[in-house]
C-alpha cells in the first residue's frame, strides 16, 4: 500500500481577513481582491510567515494609457511582498491599445 499524501496549504493575508487553503504539491502562490488594499489583486501569504504585501502608486503622467486603479481611481504601479528572506514584486504593466485606423 502507498500512502497519498494530502499537501494543505493555509494562506492568509497580512491586510485583510481573507484566508485560503490549497492542495498544490507544486510552488504556487494564490491572488485575491484585497479588501485592505483597496481592492487590488495581491498574494496570499504563507500561514506563520512575517511578511508585509503594499502597493505603489504610478508616478509618471498616465495620458490615457489603461492602467490597473485601485477603488478610488489611483493608479497602480505594482504590488510589493516584503519577507525577511526576500521581496517579491507583481507588476501592472499597462494595456496597448490600437485603432482601426490606416496610415
Amino acid at each position: 500500500m502507498v500512502p497519498i499524501l494530502n499537501a494543505e496549504k493555509h494562506w492568509v493575508c497580512p491586510n485583510c481577513v481573507a484566508t485560503h487553503v490549497t492542495h498544490e504539491q507544486r510552488p504556487h502562490t494564490p491572488f485575491h481582491r484585497c479588501k485592505g488594499l483597496r481592492g487590488i489583486t495581491a498574494p496570499y501569504i504563507p500561514e506563520g510567515t512575517r511578511a508585509s504585501v503594499r502597493t505603489r502608486e504610478r508616478e509618471d503622467y498616465i495620458n490615457g494609457e489603461i492602467v490597473t486603479t485601485n477603488i478610488d481611481g489611483r493608479p497602480i504601479m505594482s504590488v510589493v511582498t516584503i519577507r525577511d528572506d526576500g521581496t517579491d514584486c507583481a507588476v501592472m504593466a499597462p494595456c496597448a491599445t490600437a485603432t482601426g485606423e490606416g496610415t
